[in-house]
């Protein structure tokens, strides 16, 4: 024989409604807390968009002048190069590491010496391949901190790392590699779709 009696049930009905009212609290106060820990878990609207492409529009940026979009958190620039600063680039290759870009850091359509879809636009993730500082924008030639060789460019004054106005890097420095190109194209003539290559969402 069981000795286990079964649990008694209240014979007051008051007491019933009780039981079921503190129940269905206890339900609802278990969803309550539940529903924000679920939600806290899947990705919110700006984890999703970090990885998105973006949009930029350079219809505004003069010749010489860079501006800066921010992809997957990462500074993104875009130099609009004057024919002075092209012209200029041709000179550079004895002083670069990678003057070919035959590293793998860019698409195959900016595996060029300017490593660009158009002549006058660099498109470049802009951190030091060393350790990820952001270098600044010098295009003046031969300042007096920089030296009479220095032909315009980046120079991350960090640990003095140097890298031209295509974004390649010179020899010497502590940046093993050039400037990370993103994936990017162009929606028109003045706006890019940086993330993105020709058939990506």
């Amino acid at each position: 024989m069981d000795d286990k009696k079964p649990w008694p049930k209240p014979t007051n009905p008051t007491r019933r409604k009780l039981v079921i009212a503190t129940s269905a609290v206890g339900g609802v106060a278990a969803m309550g807390t539940a529903i924000p820990f679920i939600l806290s878990m899947s990705p919110s609207e700006r984890a999703r968009a970090a990885g998105a492409p973006v949009e930029a529009d350079v219809a505004k940026l003069g010749a010489g002048e860079l501006m800066t979009v921010e992809w997957r958190g990462k500074p993104v620039w875009i130099l609009h190069r004057t024919p002075g600063m092209i012209e200029r680039l041709k000179a550079n290759d004895p002083l670069l590491s990678d003057p070919r870009s035959e590293r793998p850091q860019q698409p195959e359509y900016a595996t060029n010496p300017l490593r660009s879809r158009k002549p006058e636009y660099l498109v470049a993730v802009g951190l030091c391949t060393h350790l990820g500082c952001v270098p600044t924008f010098r295009p003046e030639v031969a300042p007096s901190d920089l030296g009479p060789a220095w032909p315009g460019g980046f120079y991350c004054p960090c640990h003095g790392s140097r890298f031209d106005l295509a974004g390649r890097v010179f020899k010497n420095v502590p940046a093993p590699t050039n400037l990370e190109i993103p994936p990017y194209r162009y929606l028109g003539e003045s706006a890019l779709l940086i993330g993105a290559d020709e058939g990506s969402a």
